[in-house]
């Protein structure tokens, strides 16, 4: 296993790993704390050193886990935690963030998201991470769950970072307009779910066969292939060592041309727009 895993340059010239942690679900049951602490921690140790979260996981029990880890460990960490719709108004968003960073225990995140669309215009929330960033409190921000016409709707030079999204070989809808427009305009995307739903990912003969030539897990080939796009960060969340460990292996794996093309065949890719999938 290599030392360092490749970076993605977000468009204000910062530099984050391609692979980090999601923690969604981290922090609920108290039994499963100690190993996961540890599991984030041995993610920093492994280079996945950007660690998502947000305020409505746990009702904010995820982001108190992931202070709690990363406490003395600080500047390691990428940050990344969310504001939710229902607090996404100028000021609502300042308080948000004010109790995320309570949390979390840090004077400031690296990436402050909007989860998804509300009720509050846009341009609304988006003063708020005006706001924050003029007073350090975050170092930049991005949005989570918007499709192509959501994109295209930002304000003239929003200083839009980031769009965390719902990406992997089952649901790639992703890749007709969503993915080139944020290229396009240097938004990163942030798959999250990388390993699909109700596990027809990790079942699939199609991946087991590419995995089975690369003596590698079906994990790690769904992962190396989210991985294949130089802007895409990808977010899996995992609750052990083990499976953590696992992942950190997809970063050293390259899929050939005949392997996208025979995963293409299994899991075809789109050839029209189709409405945003988001869980």
């Amino acid at each position: 296993m290599s030392t360092s895993i490749r970076t993605v340059a977000l468009r204000d010239n910062r530099e984050v790993p391609a692979l980090g942690l999601g923690t969604w679900r981290m922090g609920d049951d108290a039994r499963r704390r100690a190993e996961e602490l540890r599991v984030i921690q041995r993610s920093i140790d492994l280079g996945m050193t950007l660690i998502d979260t947000a305020e409505i996981y746990g009702d904010g029990k995820s982001e108190r886990l992931v202070g709690e880890a990363i406490a003395g460990r600080r500047d390691e960490v990428f940050l990344v935690t969310k504001v939710a719709p229902s607090h996404a108004t100028r000021d609502g968003t300042i308080r948000a963030c004010e109790a995320s960073l309570k949390r979390l225990g840090t004077e400031a995140v690296d990436l402050y998201l909007l989860h998804w669309i509300g009720g509050t215009p846009v341009e609304e929330t988006i003063a708020g991470f005006e706001k924050l960033r003029a007073d350090g409190k975050i170092r930049g921000w991005g949005v989570s769950n918007f499709d192509t016409s959501d994109i295209i709707d930002l304000p003239k030079n929003a200083a839009c970072l980031a769009d965390q999204v719902l990406y992997n070989p089952q649901s790639r809808g992703v890749e007709f307009s969503l993915l080139p427009e944020c290229t396009k305009r240097g938004i990163a995307i942030m798959a999250y779910t990388p390993l699909g739903q109700n596990g027809r990912v990790l079942r699939s003969p199609v991946l087991a066969a590419v995995a089975e030539r690369h003596e590698a897990t079906v994990a790690q080939v769904a992962l190396a292939w989210v991985l294949r796009h130089p802007d895409v960060i990808v977010i899996p969340k995992t609750s052990t060592l083990a499976r953590l460990e696992e992942n950190r292996g997809a970063a050293d794996l390259t899929l050939s041309d005949a392997d996208l093309a025979e995963i293409d065949r299994g899991f075809s890719p789109p050839r029209s727009k189709r409405a945003l999938e988001m869980l």
